[in-house]
């Protein structure tokens, strides 16, 4: 199981590269471009998906491991990530301080959050680090983007 969030914005079209191939790794799923996939992994052909495929104003997409609630819930940005609605957040611009303050704390103290890594290996510290780290710059960049959550 996994956290997917996703910030909207009416009207939003993506320009440059499209990001339309899902990797699934460590415990997240990331986004890539064609190019950035043929670097990666040059002698393989990715699974892609249409560009008309993809839900139309998206700005922001991400996922991560269940795994990883309790290092969330240590760092105190459990119910933004997992439960933005319950707590009203509405818009990415909430999120950008109670994100701020817990990447803070896990950057801080790496050790007490390592503590946290799944025995199964299906996320880490690392993993959640960088998944707050862009989600977090997803919200600056677009501030009044409505929050999609889903568990």
């Amino acid at each position: 199981m996994s956290l997917d969030v996703s910030l909207h914005m009416v009207g939003f079209e993506p320009k440059g590269q499209i990001r339309n191939i899902p990797i699934r790794e460590n415990g997240a799923i990331s986004w890539m471009t064609r190019e950035e996939w043929d670097v990666r992994f040059p002698d393989r052909e990715p699974v892609m998906l249409a560009p008309d495929c993809m839900p139309e104003g998206i700005v922001y997409s991400g996922n991560i491991t269940h795994n990883l609630v309790k290092m969330a819930s240590a760092a105190g940005i459990y119910e933004p990530l997992w439960r933005p609605e319950e707590n009203r957040y509405q818009h990415a611009w909430q999120l950008i301080a109670p994100l701020e303050e817990g990447l803070a704390k896990l950057k801080e103290w790496p050790d007490t959050y390592r503590v946290f890594n799944p025995e199964n290996g299906w996320g880490s510290y690392e993993v959640f680090v960088e998944f707050v780290e862009s989600y977090l710059a997803a919200c600056k960049k677009y501030p009044e983007a409505t929050i999609e959550s889903s568990s």
